[in-house]
């Protein structure tokens, strides 16, 4: 493999995210940011499980039955050893892991153990969707590869350190202290990596720009960066606040829970359901992908219309009010998949706020962006560009920072 040399003298870092149902991994290079390989195990314990492995130009895809996260990271190591690459001559130096909440407890990436799997596993009632699985994914890596130092890499770390007026929630303290209520955030990673590097791809001081981040896929995510640390973000105790997603609400009156349950007779669970699974883009129209959703609007269905509208009102309100936040933005950086492939949505998200110095070059915005591509004209005041995100690449950093501590 043409990425190998560079891996084998350097060492490289397997990252895993493991969800509910599924397991993603890729093999990184983090010296030189090249992906060796990369794969996706998905329907774990259905009938019929999905494995897609990549590597050095090669798709390998099987479907078979997962009965488990064990047998899957079994069956990816298996094609590592089947059609490589090689993880012994690929000198795995560490096995980084996803986790989503990190809570009160973790400000950074840290060493497993089995300490810090009991915390994980404490934390799971702040993120009940995420923890479980992305503890069984850790548990399960550290049985199949114990020779291999295991980091625990959180999505909520890079928001630890929120000033207090972004991170407290105005209810009765005690009651919040007692049940760690407070803003945590999600998509760290994301934010932290993307922030950075872009201030270095456009050849400014990290610690003298200010950055509004905007993470925009079938979950998404705003966050207001000063210096190089995260003032602000949009998600809260849970993934739920905030922008408008696939599937869930993001910002909404809270007493909308208490009417439901009044009054349309909703259980606590029922509404949970309503909120993070059934509402978004997919409660307005039917369809959770913005594909489908374009599809929908260019065949006149006006509740499509509105759900574009809807969706990017809510986008712009949090440029506003973060543009507020760090008193004069120097960068704004779309960034994941809707991110990164909608002009239609980059475009409306910042329609009308050429007072405030933000605008868009429509030439320059059209099409998808695979690369970071500036799409604001010369001379505007704030930079607007999209900046593809890399998650693995900054677990696998993470964890190299870890390890060579």
């Amino acid at each position: 493999m043409s990425t190998s040399t560079t891996a084998r003298s350097q060492g490289t870092v397997l990252v895993v995210n493991s969800g509910s149902s599924s397991i993603k991994y890729q093999l990184v290079d983090p010296a030189g940011g090249d992906a060796i390989a990369s794969g996706l195990v998905e329907r774990i314990g259905e009938e019929t499980g999905a494995v897609k492995h990549v590597a050095g130009g090669t798709t390998t895809e099987r479907e078979l039955p997962v009965a488990d996260h064990g047998e899957g990271l079994r069956i990816v190591l298996g094609l590592f050893d089947e059609v490589g690459p090689d993880l012994s001559a690929a000198q795995v130096i560490a096995v980084g892991h996803r986790v989503v909440q990190g809570g009160p407890v973790f400000d950074g990436p840290v060493l497993v153990d089995a300490e810090v799997e009991r915390q994980i596993d404490e934390l799971s009632p702040l993120a009940p969707l995420h923890n479980p699985p992305n503890l069984t994914g850790i548990r399960v890596a550290r049985e199949l590869l114990p020779d291999v130092p295991h980091v625990a890499v959180f999505d909520t770390a890079f928001f630890h350190h929120l000033p207090a007026a972004a991170a407290t929630y105005a209810i009765d303290r005690e009651v919040a202290a007692r049940h760690h209520v407070r803003r945590y955030g999600a998509h760290g990673t994301s934010h932290q990596y993307v922030s950075h590097e872009v201030a270095a791809y456009l050849g400014r001081p990290v610690e003298q720009t200010s950055t509004i981040v905007l993470h925009l896929g079938n979950g998404a995510s705003a966050s207001a960066v000063q210096g190089g640390r995260a003032v602000d973000t949009s998600m809260g105790l849970t993934p739920l606040e905030g922008l408008v997603m696939g599937t869930r609400t993001g910002d909404i009156d809270p007493a909308v829970t208490f009417h439901l349950m009044r009054n349309a007779g909703m259980s606590v669970d029922e509404v949970d359901d309503l909120l993070n699974r059934r509402s978004g883009l997919k409660g307005l129209t039917g369809e959770n992908d913005l594909r489908e959703v374009h599809r929908l609007v260019d065949e006149g269905v006006e509740a499509a219309r509105v759900a574009i509208d809807v969706y990017t009102h809510r986008i712009k309100k949090y440029v506003g009010a973060y543009a507020a936040v760090l008193g004069g933005v120097d960068v704004i950086a779309f960034t994941a998949g809707v991110g990164e492939n909608d002009d239609v949505v980059r475009a409306l998200s910042l329609a009308g706020l050429e007072r405030l110095g933000i605008e868009v070059d429509p030439e320059r915005n059209a099409g998808r962006k695979k690369e970071p591509t500036v799409i604001s004209p010369d001379g505007a005041a704030t930079t607007v560009v999209v900046f593809p995100t890399n998650e693995e690449l900054a677990i696998a950093r993470q964890a190299v920072a870890v390890v060579g501590a």
